[in-house]
């Protein structure tokens, strides 16, 4: 079959008369779209015309919940329990699956957002709340999360089916996490330099980290950011250069 990799951008993060992202641009070269659900971004309008758009496209449509911070775009900590993130997975699957139903088509997946994302991927208890949620709402759905993380690894032990995501435009640390939005070097901007780090992570099954150590790393699925300044151009470019590496962009398996 050869080598496979899923290619997935969040959006559907306009708000009312704000725009965010191209959208429509985008969902032209990836093979899944984390659509934002009212918390950290979108609105229902928004969520009701990316979801179509993503099914005309045939883009796998997946669940893309935040913190409750509009003002933050959710990239902001927030003690929450368990308990809450637990409500909070469940709310915002809820409010997406409907707009899905109404439109004819079905959810493929679940990857929380911003901070929630990171905040999960390095605690147990948080991560075990969200994939208890997933799985309770629909046992089908599978959990994405920063791969090898707490997040997947509490997916894999409830029952779920896990893709281990990887980014084209962030660097990552020594241990594996990503380089805080904090740091001046956590973005990568330079095509050249995100297609060499893509296509090392799913040929040889590594990353650099920003200290120089050799991280091993599992890519089921690719992430780039639909409110990055290239973005679109990302999305443009990377199936290509996969394509010319023998590595086929396709949907999550």
């Amino acid at each position: 079959m050869g080598l496979g990799v899923d290619l997935n951008c969040d959006m559907g993060e306009s708000f009312g008369s704000y725009t965010m992202g191209n959208d429509e641009a985008i969902l032209e070269t990836i093979t899944s779209a984390n659509i934002a659900c009212g918390f950290h971004a979108g609105d229902p309008a928004t969520m009701r015309r990316t979801v179509r758009m993503a099914l005309e496209k045939n883009v796998g449509i997946g669940v893309h919940p935040g913190l409750q911070d509009l003002v933050g775009f959710g990239r902001r900590e927030m003690a929450i329990s368990a308990e809450e993130a637990f409500d909070l997975i469940v709310y915002q699957i809820g409010a997406l699956s409907g707009f899905v139903r109404a439109e004819g088509g079905r959810l493929q997946h679940v990857k929380p957002h911003g901070a929630l994302y990171n905040m999960a991927a390095v605690n147990r208890g948080l991560s075990e709340a969200i994939a208890e949620a997933v799985y309770k709402v629909n046992p089908e759905l599978i959990l994405f999360g920063l791969a090898g993380s707490e997040l997947v690894k509490s997916g894999e032990r409830i029952g779920l089916k896990v893709a281990h995501e990887v980014f084209a435009d962030r660097t990552y640390q020594a241990d594996g996490t990503l380089t805080s939005r904090r740091e001046q070097n956590a973005l990568i901007t330079d095509h050249d330099v995100a297609i060499k780090q893509i296509v090392r992570m799913v040929k040889v099954g590594k990353v650099y980290a920003t200290d120089g150590t050799d991280v091993a790393i599992k890519a089921d699925t690719i992430c780039i950011h639909g409110d990055g300044k290239t973005a679109v151009e990302f999305a443009r470019v990377i199936p290509g250069a996969l394509e010319r590496e023998g590595i086929k962009v396709r949907k999550i398996r």
